[in-house]
């Protein structure tokens, strides 16, 4: 049995859960009552009933129990996540408990990062977060659904990106401290990412093959090192280097033992990516009058190099070691400066090289049929 009753403020309805346990819940409108009511009683028709008083949990005290669940996580994916919800999340929606989450209410917080200034990247990851929160609380029956699916998310405008020609390459290779020269040619030409970069081996390096295995990443989190396999399969993969950049690395790795790290610290020890940063790529980098850039640049310029050297996008998803050609052909759209020239010339001799074939003469239809 069900029932709808005035109380101060609203209406409380009183119902009970499959298993014979009283309920009550409040509502400011009538209608919402009945709504709420002709909801549990679908629900305990078809078996898809969940009890509010499972709900009744605070996000804050969900996440808790949910997060020390949470396994199979990177070191730095696990501190990514936990800033972006201790930042983001749980200052607004704490003390909220679960079935008091609504899609409108998460669609206006959503409203409100965007309007406080947050990238609209920044919103997409908070929000995830939340929706992978709360997803976990509907396979624990405390929610019937997920209130943060279906929500309206800012548009990602994908910022141009930056590419170097071969001569701003070798630039910024003079420019830099002598000690890291090589590694700025790796990853313009190798398309290394930084942290692959900082773990490479010597042990990995094939100077007679001209190849490079990668195997490996190095990630800092909270001033930690922390080495581990690439985030996909396709991120361990061999990638070849022209011949001048090999020339470069023999000199480089001499003397190296096959565990020791190629690219260390000036100290020594595994590269700090902030410190690397500070001290020695940004003064390279206006030294050879190429700033702003970033260190990820280099791998854009790799992809830019391969992509004018005539590399398929399946070629250039191997050695970048994407998962898909999609993203190939939707992130490196931008050749070196010429290139389209260089199609258009190679399209234009082809239209001088056709030969016209000779065909049949065209009968004229006369009108009227006959």
């Amino acid at each position: 049995m069900a029932s709808i009753d005035k109380v101060p403020g609203g209406w409380r309805t009183r119902f009970r859960t499959p298993d014979g346990k009283s309920r009550s819940r409040t509502f400011r409108r009538k209608l919402d009552a009945e709504a709420f009511l002709a909801e549990v009683g679908h629900a305990r028709n078809t078996g898809a009933f969940i009890d509010p008083e499972q709900g009744r949990l605070t996000l804050a005290a969900w996440h808790q129990r949910w997060w020390a669940s949470t396994v199979n996580l990177r070191p730095s994916t696990r501190a990514r996540v936990e800033g972006i919800i201790r930042l983001h999340v749980l200052p607004h929606f704490g003390t909220w408990r679960l079935i008091d989450i609504g899609h409108q209410e998460v669609q206006d917080w959503v409203a409100g990062l965007s309007a406080a200034g947050q990238a609209a990247a920044t919103v997409h990851k908070t929000h995830q977060q939340l929706s992978k929160m709360l997803a976990a609380a509907v396979k624990d029956r405390r929610l019937a659904i997920n209130p943060a699916a279906g929500v309206d998310l800012p548009r990602i405008e994908r910022d141009e990106m930056a590419f170097l020609d071969p001569g701003q390459v070798a630039t910024l290779a003079e420019a830099i401290d002598p000690r890291y020269r090589a590694l700025v040619l790796v990853a313009a030409y190798g398309g290394l990412r930084i942290g692959e970069v900082g773990a490479l081996r010597r042990s990995r390096v094939d100077l007679l093959r001209g190849r490079l295995d990668v195997v490996e990443t190095l990630v800092e989190v909270n001033g930690h090192h922390h080495f581990g396999p690439p985030k996909t399969r396709q991120g361990r993969r061999t990638v070849p280097l022209p011949r001048s950049v090999l020339v470069e690395f023999e000199s480089h790795v001499a003397g190296l033992g096959p565990d020791e790290l190629v690219f260390t610290a000036p100290e020594g020890g595994p590269l700090r990516r902030s410190l690397f940063h500070r001290r020695c790529w940004a003064p390279a980098t206006v030294a050879a009058g190429v700033a702003p850039l970033r260190i990820h640049d280099l791998r854009h310029t790799a992809v830019a190099f391969w992509i004018a050297a005539g590399a398929s996008p399946k070629e250039v998803a191997r050695r970048a070691g994407h998962a898909s050609v999609v993203t190939v052909l939707d992130r490196y759209g931008h050749l070196l400066p010429g290139e389209e020239d260089r199609v258009t010339e190679a399209l234009d001799l082809m239209a001088q090289a056709a030969v016209a074939r000779p065909t049949a003469p065209v009968l004229a239809m006369r009108r009227g049929g006959g």
